[in-house]
């Protein structure tokens, strides 16, 4: 289940160019990813025992995370770490995405769900 609808997606990212058939898939994941972003307690707790300010956090994040794995999607799925051709090389800046559990995400994503108090590594 998502956690986020395609009509929150289209609000929280507009101008996406993404289609609704792949937006939609891509929530499922990044929900999935999302709560493996917060160690789990999205399903354990259950989103209808979250306050409103929680559900709305994890909402944006899911969102957010959706649009980035829309983007960058492809290569965060290669086992390779970089690579160069022609001289030309990629490799992903740390300073702008955060690795936590093997979930790659923006600090954008991370700053919703420290927001929403489930990700961090304190609470039980």
């Amino acid at each position: 289940m998502a956690y986020a609808t395609l009509c929150k997606f289209r609000k929280y990212v507009p101008g996406s160019q993404v289609s609704d058939d792949v937006a939609n898939l891509t929530l499922e994941q990044a929900s999935d990813e999302v709560d493996a972003l917060c160690y789990g307690r999205i399903r354990k707790l259950g989103m209808e025992k979250l306050t409103a300010f929680q559900k709305e956090k994890i909402c944006k994040a899911v969102c957010y995370h959706a649009a980035f794995l829309c983007e960058y999607g492809e290569e965060l799925q290669s086992p390779l770490a970089s690579y160069g051709i022609n001289g030309v090389s990629m490799s992903f800046s740390r300073e702008k995405v955060v690795t936590q559990g093997g979930v790659t995400t923006s600090h954008a994503v991370m700053t919703q769900l420290r927001q929403s108090g489930l990700a961090s590594r304190l609470i039980p």
